[in-house]
């Protein structure tokens, strides 16, 4: 039984196949699996680094969670100031998912040159800020010292710059109106030490970042006075969990919002792409087993006469099943082998040199951002590899209803 299980094996191997009528079946059922398996990891992968790309440019501007003012909460800027002097601040260390705060404050104004103006809003920081979610979009120049006294330094972004003719060591106007409209506004002049360009357009066109000392003393606040807190979690998937506990933590005086509740019409479109992320594998799945079904089926088929004699032999049926299908994944390898390769290698360029662009005003982002991670992506082929042989079992079943006397002669 042995000899004939090895010679029935043998028969049915890949260099067999390319002179067999099924050699075009066996080859568009390898190609199914390989551009399913390339669509359904660069959709998750893209999908994923849209996401967390995303994410991650909110939270350089916005922090993940915002403590402020009740009155400050349905506008960028800072309307009545909050005490800096906080028992959860510097550190939050009644709540150990929080990983770094930040006191900031923010103010409307217009720049003015002599060609342009444009409406910003400045965004002011001190010594505490992370500067490290910045400069990975600072494309030319440093960042500002704010260790020294007071300082003009800012960073403002290439959109504005560009409007405004601006460049790298240039200084500028910026006038902020004061609450009493009667009186006349407080003129600053700042000098660029930085340019930055996140892509995301909301930001971009909008803020330009500097010395808090600025706002202070243009809203006659003192020194322990602030517009809000911006605090980070180490993990942003338990966001909603960790912004609760923070608002239990802090003042009944001081609000909390996190910024999926800010921005929550952002949030909510990227929930799209975990539904469309959804139905690419549902359909990618669906084709590629649909293809092995069929190449499984015509094999049978084809080999009608060698089950025949392999059961007059004495060979049960599973034992003959256990041939087709173990040729079948042999093929479904093949198929993964190839789509793994092509499509991780796309995603390693698209990573390196960014080659797909998007539209920043549509998208928020430059390029297709990409989350390379050999865990989704092995996850992947168990899924394909399990749901292929669920499926497999059922066409192999042909095989028992083949006679042995009726497969001998058939032609």
């Amino acid at each position: 039984m042995n000899l004939e299980y090895f010679i029935a094996k043998r028969l049915i191997t890949a260099k067999d196949y390319k002179s067999s009528i099924s050699a075009p079946i066996i080859n568009i059922a390898i190609a199914a699996i390989a551009i399913g398996m390339i669509m359904m990891i660069v959709s998750v992968a893209t999908g994923i680094g849209l996401q967390n790309k995303i994410r991650e440019k909110i939270a350089a501007f916005n922090g993940h969670i915002i403590i402020s003012n009740y009155d400050n909460n349905q506008s960028e800027v800072t309307i009545l100031p909050i005490a800096k002097n906080q028992d959860f601040y510097p550190k939050f260390s009644e709540v150990p998912e929080v990983s770094h705060i930040q006191a900031i404050a923010s103010k409307a104004g217009i720049i003015r040159t002599e060609t342009a103006f444009e409406g910003i809003i400045f965004k002011g920081v001190g010594n505490d800020y992370q500067w490290g979610n910045i400069k990975e979009y600072l494309v030319s120049g440093q960042l500002p010292n704010l260790s020294k006294n007071i300082t003009s330094e800012v960073v403002i972004s290439q959109f504005l710059a560009n409007r405004l003719q601006l460049k790298v060591g240039d200084s500028f106007n910026t006038f902020f109106i004061k609450e009493n409209q009667n009186q006349l506004p407080n003129v600053r002049r700042f000098k660029i030490t930085g340019i930055f360009n996140s892509g995301f357009q909301q930001f971009d066109a909008t803020y330009i970042i500097g010395d808090i000392r600025h706002i202070q003393r243009i809203n006659k606040w003192n020194p322990n006075q602030i517009g809000a807190f911006e605090v980070f979690v180490k993990d942003f998937n338990t966001i909603k969990e960790t912004g609760e506990q923070v608002y239990k933590k802090t003042s009944s005086t001081l609000d909390t919002k996190t910024i999926i509740e800010k921005y929550s019409y952002i949030f909510e479109w990227l929930q799209l792409f975990d539904f469309n992320i959804i139905v690419i594998l549902v359909v990618m799945i669906l084709v590629a087993t649909i293809n092995m079904v069929v190449a499984l089926l015509v094999l049978i088929l084809e080999r009608t006469q060698m089950i025949g004699i392999l059961k007059a032999l004495g060979a049960n049926n599973w034992s003959v099943r256990k041939v087709f299908l173990y040729n079948a994944f042999y093929l479904i390898a093949r198929g993964l082998l190839w789509g793994n390769g092509i499509g991780v290698s796309l995603l390693v360029l698209q990573q390196q040199f960014g080659i797909i662009k998007l539209n920043p005003e549509n998208y928020y982002v430059n390029q297709a951002p990409v989350y390379l991670n050999f865990g989704y992506i092995l996850a992947l082929n168990i899924l394909t590899v399990t749901i292929c042989a669920l499926v497999l079992l059922i066409p192999s079943y042909i095989v028992t209803k083949i006679s042995p006397v009726k497969a001998i002669r058939f032609d």
